[in-house]
């Protein structure tokens, strides 16, 4: 590689560090209407990971007095109780918290538990679970609606939706300048789910990990294969042929770092592991979350994604 093309792929990744601590969306200033302060609920568990970054950036954490194991960011998060897993919620746990609201993401459950703690008197609102920009809207809104902040709510759709456009321009400059220096198609990118102890997935259509790709520009390796995950073979890993492994930074914990990924047997064949090029630098709730970082996501997905292929 070039020293003209390594100082690009530096600029590139400091931009994209830069770049996403300017789209963190921070708690809204200003404090409730008088009808909002009687709408407002007292006590509100989370189950969702992207609802309660939602709630922090509404300003609205004093409410909070619990979430699930997905809730990570932002870091006062952890400290709060745990309810568990989103989708293995006990009834037992989440009502020991006393919550008048639980906000529940759509793969929250079981469905008899929710069913469990709104016979309890808990009021459940749940919402949508999709992979695209319009869940991140319809979380905010809801989420909003659900605390009694409809106002602040409308701000931060309204910071949402510059960020994400100007997440959608960085994309689309990046991904220009990389065709008209390099000249091939759109960059084969293979997502791996990794947890440890079990065997290493794949992500196919209707997936998280698809939608991040593709709002990247780029061509999911496994495309037209198959919906949802499915167990990583070396045959699939060769037939895929990726330029680039996109991992998340838990995923890579869990396979025991970089050498062990580009070792795995069929991955190690592809073009992405004879020239190093993994993307493993984002947390599953930033890279799969679809919540209101979002915009910060696809900028930085884009600008290591860009970089690495120069």
């Amino acid at each position: 590689m070039s020293q003209a093309v390594n100082a690009r792929r530096r600029t590139l990744l400091a931009a994209g560090t830069a770049g996403a601590a300017g789209l963190l969306l921070t708690a809204l200033p200003g404090r409730a209407t008088t009808a909002e302060r009687r709408a407002m609920p007292q006590r509100v568990a989370v189950a969702g990971g992207a609802i309660t970054e939602v709630v922090y950036a509404l300003g609205a954490d004093t409410m909070l007095i619990g979430t699930d194991t997905t809730s990570t960011y932002p870091a006062p998060a952890q400290a709060l109780p745990k309810m568990g897993y989103q989708r293995a919620l006990s009834a037992e746990g989440v009502l020991s918290l006393r919550p008048d609201l639980l906000l529940a993401s759509a793969d929250a459950g079981p469905p008899t538990t929710l069913q469990q703690i709104a016979a309890a008197g808990v009021r459940v609102v749940k919402l949508g679970e999709r992979h695209d920009v319009q869940t991140v809207r319809d979380k905010i809104h809801g989420t909003a609606a659900a605390l009694g902040l409809q106002t602040r709510g409308n701000s931060l759709l309204q910071g949402f939706d510059s960020e994400w456009q100007s997440a959608l321009a960085t994309v689309q400059r990046e991904r220009r300048q990389f065709l008209a220096a390099v000249g091939n198609a759109s960059p084969r990118v293979l997502f791996i789910l990794s947890h440890s102890g079990t065997q290493a997935m794949v992500a196919g259509r209707d997936t998280a990990a698809d939608a991040m790709i593709r709002y990247a520009g780029a061509i999911n390796a496994m495309d037209g294969g198959f919906k949802g995950y499915k167990p990583l073979t070396a045959e699939s890993a060769v037939a895929s042929a990726p330029d680039i492994l996109m991992i998340s930074s838990e995923g890579l914990a869990a396979v025991g770092g970089i050498e062990h990924l580009l070792s795995t047997p069929g991955l190690a064949l592809t073009p992405a592991a004879k020239n190093r090029r993994v993307i493993a630098s984002m947390d599953s709730l930033l890279l799969l979350g679809f919540g209101p970082r979002l915009p910060q996501a696809l900028t930085q997905l884009s600008t290591q994604l860009y970089a690495w292929l120069s």
